[in-house]
């Protein structure tokens, strides 16, 4: 059988430091897998779209997508199956997460930043119009608050409640300062807004960022690329 190429499709972004950071991530994972065809496409925003990404690899190649994504929300449920359709041998893995390593990288980026124990964590989420990808980001909040051992209350940037203003503006009136944790794949539109809304409060780096990627990142995309792969 050939080896699946592993086709890492993330949700696209204009920010730079975003594009060159989602690089980073599938440039690692091509690094750690010499022997199989690795490549970058994007679901929104950015160019090659799946349908080019897939145009670009061999028509009797097999290819995994792995979406690049936190949760598995409308792209992973509707638009990558769509977008997809027209070609044979395509798989699509699951999301990122829920994993409790990307629970522990979140504790990782808020140890850098916020060393306190007392501190009030808010997590903040891009957020989905589908409730069960808004789930998925509430169980890496419980995990993340078993990983701190103290309570971490999920804030929403979109499409569900509560909003991360609010979510920050509660904590503070219960616990004093609070401490913005990001649960955002990398610097763009999102992790901007997460800025402005959390008002005085501080809001910890992306999970990527312009800092060498994570290895259990890099482990996480491998993991649901093999685990995806047709017996």
């Amino acid at each position: 059988m050939t080896t699946p190429a592993l086709l890492a499709i993330s949700h696209g972004t204009s920010s730079p430091e975003g594009q060159a950071a989602v690089a980073a991530l599938v440039a690692a994972v091509a690094q750690r897998l010499p022997d199989v065809t690795v490549r970058l496409g994007h679901v929104d925003v950015q160019q090659p779209d799946v349908a080019a990404s897939l145009d670009a690899l061999p028509d009797d190649q097999p290819v995994v997508i792995v979406p690049l994504l936190l949760s598995a929300g409308y792209h992973v449920r509707v638009d990558l199956k769509k977008q997809s359709a027209g070609r044979e041998g395509v798989t699509i893995a699951p999301a990122l997460g829920p994993d409790p390593r990307l629970a522990d990288q979140l504790a990782a980026r808020l140890a850098q930043l916020d060393p306190d124990p007392a501190s009030a964590v808010v997590l903040a989420v891009a957020g989905s119009s589908d409730d069960r990808a808004n789930d998925d980001c509430r169980a890496v909040g419980a995990m993340l608050a078993e990983r701190l051992g103290r309570p971490v209350e999920v804030g929403f940037l979109a499409a569900a409640e509560p909003r991360l203003g609010a979510a920050v503006a509660h904590v503070q009136d219960t616990a004093g300062a609070a401490v913005v944790a990001n649960y955002l794949l990398a610097p763009g539109y999102f992790h901007d807004l997460a800025v402005r809304v959390s008002g005085d409060s501080a809001v910890v780096r992306p999970l990527l960022d312009d800092d060498e990627p994570a290895a259990s990142l890099v482990d996480i995309v491998i993991d649901r690329y093999r685990s995806a792969i047709p017996a």
